[in-house]
């Protein structure tokens, strides 16, 4: 992956060849002005003013290593962010484009954590170890031939020393992209622990699992801590040993100078001099690639770790070729379907329904019927382990995963509310720009027109998280409004009015009146009353379906259905 970004930005790359090959001219410019100042200077006496143009020129040559240097750095920058940019688009693909069974599989941390942690992780190799990678090379080599030109013995001293700062670089940085792709598992796996501990916290208390969580989360934390503590022994062993290498390469060189210069007498102040300024700035370089290389190849392992997550085999090759159509409602069919979970009595024995586009169909039945789980199977979020579930004929695991979720509305019993302003929780039914006609008028279809213009700041009123300081019809109606700007082709709905007072109930009925003959919805119902005008009416039982019919034909027809109702309104059938 990495080697195809840099084929992409081979012009960047040629550009900061360029600017490095600049930025040593600059250095070794820089080096010359400053012996001559101190030669003129101090040495021949010459006045101050004589030094004047030199002075100017050395700090030009200075403002251009910065200019160029500059060149490098942001290069690098903009590479990184494009290939972050490109990387996390190819995540979102790869995800968005699984079939829908794919939907319920990994943890939501450890997929955050991929595409935050992860993808931040391979900057470095963009932004820093290719920018000093160029740089070092141009650097290097010129200042190490005006080096050679100068003194050659100094020369041969680098030629000898030099090369083993790279050598111990691989040798003690080989094992990093392994550690730091080690780090970053950890890293994923810690993040889901904890978000699956947070979204479950109510639960892992009244059960008394607190204890027992909390050491899963330290464990994960340790574990996390200990893979990162393994990478930091790797970069300062690095650092340390880079900083030993150079400062005794350049304790070598200034040593042989000073032998020339006062034993030997063979080699000028002005030679020396200007070769003690120029193998410092060669040697930085050296450790400087040194750093960037470590950097390199921890964003060489989590560039590992986001391939392996593309190359995973999650479905057939043909998801791709079984796009839903775009303005055709979906039909849905389950054939002899069957679901069991992996733990638990509990299953959806041989079921076949048929729900045609438009229709408005309701799933009732007793507490633990199986309600619920047909409607996970018809929304997609359960796999069929027996049996087939046809979208428009078309076997679910085929159908694209964004393009399915992308025509459905879900409204649970409690539906989340994050915290914000009405309007952005409102907005998060679209993905376009709406205007606030647009938003008021859905606010109305859903009945909290009015509520909205009685809070203090309207619709930029801030929620609290969870919805804090809302009823629960409140939260049920914004949730409705969110939906309604979605303008989905199927809704489904899991007992809404459940916990509702009847006037709350009443005014929700009214707002899902007005999806009736623009998409299918179906309703796992909780309150009978409310279903009396569906089109089909599917009665559970035991994990299979006992009737199925209107309400007129049920009452007649269907004991189970009759008892129901009268249980909950006296026997009266209207």
């Amino acid at each position: 992956m990495l080697k195809e970004f840099m084929k992409t930005f081979r012009g960047r790359m040629m550009w900061m060849g360029v600017a490095s090959v600049c930025m040593a001219f600059a250095i070794v410019v820089q080096s010359y002005f400053v012996v001559t100042i101190i030669q003129d200077l101090f040495l021949d006496g010459e006045a101050f003013s004589s030094i004047l143009p030199a002075v100017s020129i050395l700090i030009g040559m200075l403002l251009l290593r910065t200019m160029f240097q500059y060149i490098i750095k942001e290069s690098g920058i903009k590479m990184a962010q494009t290939a972050k940019i490109s990387m996390r688009e190819k995540l979102l693909q790869h995800f968005t484009s699984q079939p829908v069974t794919e939907a319920d599989k990994g943890q939501s941390g450890q997929k955050t954590s991929l595409f935050m942690d992860t993808i931040d992780e391979i900057d470095g190799y963009f932004s820093q170890y290719l920018p000093q990678v160029m740089q070092s090379a141009g650097i290097v080599l010129i200042v190490w031939a005006v080096i050679f030109i100068l003194n050659w013995t100094s020369g041969l001293i680098i030629l000898v020393s030099a090369p083993f700062i790279p050598i111990f670089m691989m040798l003690i940085g080989v094992k990093t992209k392994d550690k730091s792709k080690e780090q970053l598992s950890q890293l994923a796996a810690f993040s889901g622990t904890f978000l699956d501990t947070l979204q479950g916290l109510p639960t892992v208390k009244l059960f008394g699992q607190s204890a027992d969580q909390r050491e899963k989360i330290a464990k994960d934390s340790t574990n996390f801590r200990d893979a990162t503590m393994g990478i930091l022994k790797v970069a300062f062993t690095n650092s340390l040993a880079l900083e030993f290498i150079a400062m005794l390469s350049i304790g070598l060189i200034a040593l042989e100078i000073a032998i020339r210069m006062i034993i030997f007498q063979n080699l000028s102040f002005y030679t020396g001099f200007f070769v003690l300024l120029l193998a410092p700035e060669l040697f930085n370089q050296l450790k400087q690639l040194g750093s960037a290389f470590h950097s390199g190849r921890a964003s060489m392992g989590a560039a590992s770790r986001v391939e392996e997550t593309l190359e995973e085999e999650t479905a057939p090759v043909s998801w791709g070729q079984e796009p839903l159509e775009e303005q055709k409602i979906p039909e849905l069919e389950l054939d002899r379907a069957v679901f069991h979970y992996e733990e638990g009595d509990f299953q959806l024995e041989a079921s076949s329904m048929r729900v045609s586009a438009y229709e408005q169909v309701a799933i009732i039945g007793k507490t633990g019927a199986g309600k619920s789980t047909l409607l996970y199977l018809l929304a997609g979020f359960l796999p069929v382990k027996e049996g087939a579930f046809l979208i428009n004929g078309v076997p679910q695991e085929k159908i694209q995963k964004a393009d399915w979720f992308g025509k459905i509305g879900y409204l649970s019993q409690q539906p989340y509310i994050f915290s914000g302003t009405v309007r952005e929780n409102i907005l998060l039914g679209s993905q376009e720009k709406q205007s606030d006609e647009t938003i008021q008028e859905v606010a109305a279809q859903a009945g909290i027109r009015e509520w909205i213009a009685s809070l203090p700041e309207g619709l930029d009123t801030a929620i609290g998280e969870g919805g804090r300081g809302l009823s629960g019809g409140e939260k049920q109606r914004v949730a409705i409004a969110r939906t309604l700007l979605k303008k989905p082709q199927i809704l489904f709905f899991d007992e809404p009015t459940t916990g509702l007072d009847i006037q709350t109930e009443h005014i929700l009925q009214q707002s899902l009146d007005t999806l009736k003959n623009k998409a299918t919805i179906i309703t796992v119902a909780h309150r009978l009353h409310t279903i009396r005008n569906a089109d089909k009416i599917f009665l559970m039982d035991q994990g299979k379906i006992a009737g199925e019919g209107t309400h007129t034909e049920l009452y007649h027809h269907n004991l189970m259905y009759q008892q129901m109702l009268d249980t909950q309104q006296g026997g009266t059938e209207s």
